[in-house]
Formats: C-alpha cells, structure tokens, sequence
C-alpha cells in the first residue's frame, strides 16, 4: 500500500491534475465529480470552505468570495507592478498586509477572514490530497509539485510553504518543461548510447497564464535540459481578455451596455469567450457567440472568424514568436540537430502557435505526449524515483538553473566582493565550495545577476558566525557550501572552519583532510574566494577568470602532491560554524500558526459535510417514503388508510420545516428526526417485503420436508444407501418430519387470515429459524457416511500373499540386468 502513496501534481493556474505512480505505469486521477481536471478555486460561506469544481461552479454567483488566480500572487508582495496589474482583473478583495505582504479578504464562517496566497494554495493542496486519498485508499504525504521554471527563490519557497500547510512532503519541486522531458523520454526505448550524439528535442508547453519553452538532449537513461525560454506574462488567458475588451467596446457601441463596468458581466463574457475561443482553434468559419440576460435584460449577440481573432491577437503571437527563438539561440542548436518539437499546455492547441512553432523550428510540432496531463505523469514519474517504495526504470535527470546567481560580501584590502556562483543555464541541482579566509563572523548577500520577471533581485542573507581568528591574530580558512538544491533554490547548507592546530614535538601525521591550495591566500592573507563543484557526487576543475583564482578539487593538496613522504606539519581540525539565514518565506511560528488554522478549516469542514449529509438523508427519505406511499404497487397496500394520511401529513410537515425552521439545525436533530420517520414507516416497508418473500420462504421449508420424507420412504423400501442408520435414528427423522409439517400448516392458515397492513405474527426469520432447527436434526442422520470395508488381501504370482511383512523389494529384470530405469 505505501507504493500508492507515490504522486505527482500538475499545480495550474485554472486546473490541476494528479497523477499515481502504481504497478504497471502512471494513472491519472479522477477527482469527486468524475473529472481529471481539479479547477484551481477555492470558495468561502458562512459555514464551510467550497473547493474545486463546486468552486468554480458558484464563480459568478458568489464572486467576492470565490478565489482563482491565486497561483499568480504567490510569493509577491503587494506593490508588486505585476500584482497591481493582475488585481485589474481579479472580483475578490485584496488588501495590503504588514511587510507589504498580499492578504485575501472574504466572509467565512459569517466573519471577515484575511488569508494569505499560500493559506489559499494550502486549502487547494487539501483538496487535492483528499481526493488522492479516497482514490487510493491509503494516506497521501510524499508528493512531487510542478513549478513553472521562471520561479525564483521567493516564489519556490512560498509553494513549499503551501504544501507544508496542506501536510505534503515535497520530495521535489519540478519544473514544468523537465516534467513533461521525462514524461515523454523515460518510455522511449531507442534512445541514443551515451557514445552516440544526444536526441534534442524542444518541448513547447502553452498553458493558461504563461508560455515556457525548452531545449533538452536525450540519451539512453538520462535527460539533460540544455535551455529554457519563458513569457510568463502570455498564456490562453490573454487571448480571452483580448477578446473580451474586442466584445465589450462591439456591445457598448450596439447595445450601450458595457461589460468591463460589472464585474459578473465580465466574468460570463470571459467565460463565453473562452468557448468561442476553443471553437475556433477547430473551425476556420465565423463562428456566432449568444449570451441571454447579459445585462440589463438583454439577449446580446456576436461573432468572429479565426483569422479575425488572429489578426486582433497578433502583438501577442510576437512575444510567442520572441520566445521560441530566444530558446533556440540559448541552446545553441542547429535546425538540423533538433529531432522533434513537442507541444503541451491547452493553448498550444491554438492554429497560430502551431504554425509559428514551424516557422521558428521548421518543424511541425508532434503531439505524442498528452497535452493536458504530461506534467503531472512527469511528476508522478519523479516521485517514483525519489521514493524507495516502488521501482522505476533508471533515468538520471539533469536541469538548469534559468537565471545566473551572484554572491557578494563585503570588500576588503582591495578585493573584489562579488562572484557569480551559479551561471544561466547551469546544472542543477548542484554544489559548490567557497573558501574565505576571515578571523571574525561575516555576512554574504546572494542575488540574481540578470534580469528576471520578479521586481527584486535579492534572494537572501547568509550570515556565517562563530569564526574566530588564530592564536597569532591571523584569518582562518572558512569553507562553505552554496547549494541549488532539487527544488531549485539557493542554500547555504554548510559553513566549516579550518582550525590549524600546531603539532607537538614528536607528532607526525597527515592532515586528516586534503587541504585546498589558494594562490592569493598567502598575498593578503584576509580573504579570498577559491570555487570546488560538485554535481551529484562528481568534482570537476574550473578556473573562474573574474577572481584570477585556481580552483583545485578537495583530494589534491598542492604540496603533499609533489611528495609523498609523511612530513612533521601542522593539523587541522574542522569545525562547523552555526548559519543564519534570512531568505523569503514562512518563520516555524508562523508557518505552525497556518498549519492549526488549516486543521481546524478542515475539521470545520468535515462537520459541515455530516451535517449536509444528514440533511439530506432526512429530505430524501421524506420524499422516497411519501412517493411509495402514494404507489398501489408500493407501500399504500399495506397500511390502513387513517395511518397513511397520518404519515403522509407528517411527511408534509417535515418537507415544510426542513425549508424553513429546520434549514440551518445541528447534525443529530436530522439524526433524531430520521429516527423518528423510520420508526414509522420501516414497519410498513418490512410488512411489504414480509409480504413478498414469505410464499418463497415457505416453499422452501416445504420442499426440504418433502425431500426427508422421501429419504424416510427409501429407507423403509430397503434403499442400499440408507442401510447403515440405524432404525431408531430414522424414526427421529420421522417424527421431525412430522411435527415441522403440523407446525409449517399451522403458521400457514394463520398468516393467511392476517391482513396485508397488519404485522405477520410469524416472520421470516423466525420460519427460516424453524427450517434451519429442523434441517440441523435430520441432516447428520441422512449424511451419515457408511462404515468402510477391510479390503481383502492381495496375492501375488506365486500365490503368496503380500503384507508388510513379505519381501517389499523390487525384482531385477531378468531378460536384460543392464538395463536401467528410466527417471524423470
């Protein structure tokens, strides 16, 4: 069972997916309504949280307080422009909170509750993992989460913070195009060897918010993502709000009604123009567009060809175009070297991306993977090979990081303060050892060195302390490890002083750790920057030209090299230095704060749901009983006609105060109130199937008292089968037969004067009781096996009789004594 707990999330700015890891291959998830599509919304009532397709089914109705959109403001802050510009759209409130954080206000629970982006994603996450749970049967923890790749720092952590909130164990925050690289290469089976050249293929993925493209090379077991391309700021979305602002200025201009002014207006505009928009990706005719009651009691109606639509949209194709090529220059491929160029995502289903993809790559895009569900199937795939609890297929995956990382500290003797550690594109997840020489606690700041769609380039603080100076007052070598990690964010993970320890007169003894060499470290003596990569357990040499520095891996040590004999030398004795570290993200009270305020909204929605379930238990049950009531063929036949109008008025007046008073009543006034219906009409259902089943039930005892009679009657005929019982244990059987007949004909007469609206005075079970007692007594007389025979005993050729004690062996064979036996 805990192979089924393997998952992997598709987390989608309109929809999510989830896709299992099971035996035999990935399955994706069917949610509560059937469908594989989880809407990304959450709504709010006075009673309980609404989440999913329930969410998105009341958008229009109770648009203040049913949140979409919310993947978007993860990790931002609230003057964000991005934010500012996405709040144009967006009918819910949101406010600015302390720390210029975003804040979501709704009415929950009849009180305005303030909630933050990633409490919004964590109630999404719940239903997510919900739904995983029931279609699975076992609980759900470990999980992997798809993130677009132009993420940072900021937004990976506010994602993770969400899913801890939700109680998931993030094993690996993936990113989409990677996703959807291993889905498509981990099944491929004539991959190039690793000796061959590599098959590149581009994988094109065009969803609702935002476009990313990417580059990845495929060899037998492994993938490596060489470039990746991304507008966040273009997706299907952007086409709809074109559109709709084309309709709106047609309806002001036909109907003097303008939509942008009244928000629900606007929402069914977008709606409508979202299936317009799908139309015409299949059909190259105009295509009409009718909304009844829009605004104003008007019916208003439109319509528009597909190279309308392209012509209205063409800036926006621009950026698509930019953005393919922007990813073939990166990955520095040639047209010719590219296999295949894969689309995902519902908006690349558009005519005009299609055709821009083979114009910018000269191919036409294959869509062999399923475009809905590839991410999610790479997630589950991940997940897999994370997990011990299930094997996959060996696959190594190799990403890159989108945006190059730069650390600076403060300069000192004429030093430059400043590195890049991580370049664009640069494989991850990935480590590198810094080495500084100081003799007191320092600080480093890490930042993105490029431009990025996030307003601030600053990603943390790391502050190294405990770093004190030699006996003599000199720097020690400080060595630490800055690491992007699995999920694709920036650590400083560990900090280690190089604490030299004179040796004593009579100590020899090699450095109990390879020491790295750092040419500038003797000319100043205060501090330097020497790099040692590691990626996945390999050391590579780099020379980093900016710093002027040699970068020699940990297992050399520049003098011990060059001789081989041990020489009296000085120690050295690691010790690790304590970390602090002020990145974006949830503090522990915080994010322990969340976490309760989560168990107690799902707690509160589990109670809520009892309560609706017993509601509407009640109501069905007054319907089901008063229709059956009314029915001749049903329940009216068996129940006097003062009882029936009795109930029935009763079931009236329920009907009357379930829509009334009884509308909003605890859970056990339902429970006690259902009680009390079937204590008055379970007695007149059990009269009707009494009535239905006890002619069969009576043929039944009377077919099995008919076959012991006639067992009694070959018996006394002399039947060889029945020789053995003895006489006194057939006339038992007799007298059984005899009384169970008297007390069968008696039961019959009197529940045949009984009437059909009176209970039976003997019922089913207690006839089947009867058969049952009477069965258990005749039975083991008539099945009593006959005694068995000595069997005679065997002679052999000569006559003699053969028993355990004669000659048991085998004769040899006299014709042919060379002869062997034949053994299987």
């Amino acid at each position: 069972m805990a192979a089924m707990s393997v998952i992997g999330i598709d987390f989608g700015n309109e929809s999510c997916y989830v896709a299992v890891a099971r035996a035999g291959g990935i399955e994706t998830i069917a949610n509560d309504y059937s469908l594989r599509a989880t809407p990304s919304c959450i709504a709010f009532s006075g009673k309980n949280r609404i989440l999913g397709v329930a969410a998105k089914n009341q958008m229009v109705t109770n648009m203040k307080n049913t949140i979409f959109g919310f993947k978007r403001l993860l990790g931002r802050k609230y003057n964000d422009p991005y934010v500012q510009q996405e709040l144009k759209y967006l009918p819910y409130r949101v406010v600015q909170q302390p720390n210029n954080d975003i804040g979501i206000k709704v009415n929950y629970l009849d009180e305005e509750h303030i909630f933050t982006p990633e409490q919004i994603t964590a109630m999404l996450f719940t239903k997510l993992k919900d739904t995983s749970e029931t279609a699975l049967k076992t609980k759900v923890n470990d999980c992997v989460i798809s993130v677009p790749s132009y993420y940072t720092n900021a937004e990976r952590k506010a994602l993770l913070d969400a899913a801890s909130i939700a109680g998931l164990n993030v094993l690996r925050l993936m990113n989409e195009t990677t996703a959807t690289a291993l889905a498509y290469g981990i099944y491929k089976q004539d991959l190039p060897t690793p000796e061959e050249k590599p098959r590149n293929v581009v994988f094109v993925d065009c969803g609702h918010a935002s476009l990313q493209v990417s580059a990845c090379a495929f060899h037998k077991g492994k993938l490596k993502m060489l470039a990746s391309a991304s507008d966040p700021h273009f997706g299907g979305r952007d086409i709809d709000q074109t559109l709709a602002n084309h309709f709106s200025a047609d309806f002001q201009n036909r109907y003097r009604i303008d939509p942008r002014s009244n928000m629900r207006a606007f929402l069914r505009l977008s709606t409508e123009v979202e299936k317009l928009k799908k139309q015409m990706s299949a059909n190259s005719t105009k295509l009409p567009m009718n909304i009844e009651c829009f605004m104003e009691d008007l019916d208003v109606h439109a319509d528009m060809k597909r190279t309308d639509m392209e012509e209205m949209c063409s800036h926006l194709f621009q950026r698509v175009e930019k953005t393919l090529k922007r990813c073939l220059e990166e990955s520095k491929l040639k047209l010719e070297e590219i296999y295949a160029v894969e689309i995902v995502g519902g908006s690349s289903r558009i005519p005009a991306i299609k055709h821009l993809i083979e114009v910018v790559f000269g191919k036409h895009p294959s869509t062999t993977l399923n475009q809905d569900e590839a991410v999610a199937r790479g997630c589950a795939l991940q997940c897999a090979m994370l997990s011990p609890a299930i094997r996959v297929r060996e696959f190594n995956v190799t990403d890159i990081q989108s945006y190059p990382i730069k650390l600076v500290w403060d300069a000192s003797m004429g030093e430059d303060g400043e590195m890049e550690v991580f370049s664009q594109n640069h494989p991850v997840p990935f480590s590198k050892m810094l080495t500084f020489f100081r003799r007191e606690p320092f600080s480093m700041k890490a930042y993105y060195s490029t431009y990025i769609p996030y307003p601030d380039p600053y990603i943390g603080q790391f502050i190294i302390k405990d770093v004190k100076p030699t006996p003599e007052g000199d720097s020690q070598k400080v060595k630490l490890k800055v690491r992007v990690n699995i999920h694709g964010i920036l650590t400083v993970s560990q900090a280690t002083l190089m604490e030299k320890k004179e040796p004593g007169d009579q100590e020899m003894e090699e450095s109990p750790e390879a020491m790295e060499t750092d040419q500038k470290a003797t000319g100043n003596g205060e501090s330097s920057a020497e790099s040692q990569q590691q990626n996945e357990g390999q050391q590579q040499q780099n020379h980093n030209s900016a710093e002027d520095e040699q970068q020699v891996p940990e297992s050399q040590s520049g003098s011990d090299k060059k001789d081989g004999t041990k020489k009296k030398k000085s120690s050295v004795k690691a010790v690790e230095l304590p970390i602090e570290a002020y990145t974006h993200g949830f503090s522990q009270v915080d994010l322990n704060n969340y976490i309760e305020q989560e168990c107690k909204m799902i707690a509160n929605d589990k109670q809520e749901k009892e309560r609706i379930d017993a509601r509407n238990a009640l109501e069905e049950y007054v319907y089901e009983l008063r229709g059956k009531l009314s029915a001749e063929e049903e329940l009216a036949t068996f129940v006097n006609e003062n009882d029936r109008t009795s109930l029935c008025r009763q079931l009236d007046n329920m009907e009357n105060w379930l829509y009334e008073e009884g509308e909003d009543c605890q859970r056990q006034v339902y429970v006690d109130k259902l009680n009390s219906l079937k204590s008055l009409g379970e007695p007149i259902k059990s009269r009707r199937v009494e009535y239905e089943q006890r002619e069969g039930v009576l043929e039944e005892f009377s077919l099995s008292l008919q076959l012991t009679q006639k067992a009694v009657d070959q018996y006394r005929n002399g039947e060889e089968r029945f020789s053995h019982i003895p006489d006194t244990d057939m006339q038992r059987v007799q007298q059984s037969v005899e009384q169970s007949y008297k007390w069968l004909e008696d039961q019959r007469s009197v529940l045949a004067g009984t009437p059909r609206t009176q209970n039976p005075p003997i019922t089913l079970a207690q006839i089947r009781q009867e058969k049952q007692s009477f069965e258990s007594t005749v039975n083991p007389i008539l099945n009593k096996p006959k005694p068995k025979a000595d069997p005679p005993p065997q002679q052999n050729k000569d006559g003699e009789e053969k028993n355990g004690q004669g000659d048991a062996s085998p004769k040899t064979n006299q014709g042919n004594p060379d002869e062997k036996m034949d053994v299987e």
